[in-house]
């Protein structure tokens, strides 16, 4: 496996769930995240967060005073782009409700969707990881657990509806965050309480639906996803690689890619 060979580095990282109730010390949570972009913007050309930066994110119309705890981490991303390194953020299922706010505020760039780059001299296909469901992947499941992906599915229907979006954001923002953060909690304690490790490379469905891509003709050097809070870094291929970067709220794991394209994962001295 390559090792970054240079000097400039691209990075990778994603699920910080920064806010989440669950955490005991959320200004440590925040400061750990902090330290660790600021050390990779010591030769980092460009900045890839992978969705569910924060538990959960919301803006509203009304001024929401709530944000004040990610002033921070938030002068961080800014201080970082203005010295000219992109930063590059991507919609997680816990934080997709950004609207124009965090964009302005911070420099950084938005990406609603997975985007397909040339980073590094390679082809990547880059996304959060959530709704990625390959052909006929429900059909190999077990009824209880086909049940549990549509109600995700719905679920997260409704959170991209753009009109329930607005009627949402016309809530004082204490009601909604409220709300938000206590569901994001549930999340957070649900996985501490029954973690889903890898389920091995014929059931995975990051890597079963970055097979299909590739069996379909849309080939891509690397394939790169959050979400699933696992670490992996596997060859579907002789010239295709999937990696799933683990998180930053527990394990502090990301991705570097120097600009040959070299890539590996990596933890966080803490």
């Amino acid at each position: 496996m390559s090792q970054p060979q240079n000097n400039h580095m691209i990075y990778f990282l994603s699920d910080a769930h920064l806010g989440s109730r669950a955490i005991a010390n959320p200004e440590a949570h925040q400061q750990t995240l902090i330290d660790m972009l600021q050390n990779m913007a010591k030769d980092a050309t460009a900045i890839y967060l992978l969705g569910d930066i924060f538990d959960f994110w919301y803006e509203y119309l009304w001024c929401d005073y709530s944000k004040q705890q990610y002033q921070p981490f938030l002068q961080t991303l800014k201080h970082i782009t203005n010295k000219g390194i992109d930063i590059h953020f991507f919609i997680g299922n816990h934080d997709l409700w950004t609207f124009g706010w965090l964009e302005k505020e911070t420099g950084i760039a938005i990406h609603r969707g997975p985007e397909s780059m040339i980073i590094g001299n390679r082809k990547v296909f880059l996304a959060h990881g959530d709704g990625l469901i390959p052909t006929n992947y429900l059909k190999q499941l077990p009824e209880k657990i086909q049940k549990k992906i549509r109600n995700f599915i719905f679920l997260r229907a409704i959170f991209h509806n753009p009109v329930l979006q607005f009627l949402f954001r016309l809530l004082p923002p204490a009601w909604g965050n409220a709300f938000g953060y206590e569901w994001a909690k549930k999340s957070r304690l649900k996985e501490l309480a029954r973690p889903c490790p890898y389920k091995g490379e014929d059931k995975e469905e990051l890597v079963l639906f970055a097979k299909e891509q590739e069996q379909k003709g849309s080939h891509h050097d690397y394939y790169i996803f959050g979400h699933r809070h696992i670490e992996l870094d596997l060859m579907l291929s002789r010239n295709s690689r999937i990696m799933i970067l683990g998180d930053c709220w527990q394990q502090f794991t990301y991705a570097q890619m120097d600009t040959n394209g070299n890539a590996i994962l990596n933890t966080a001295p803490l």
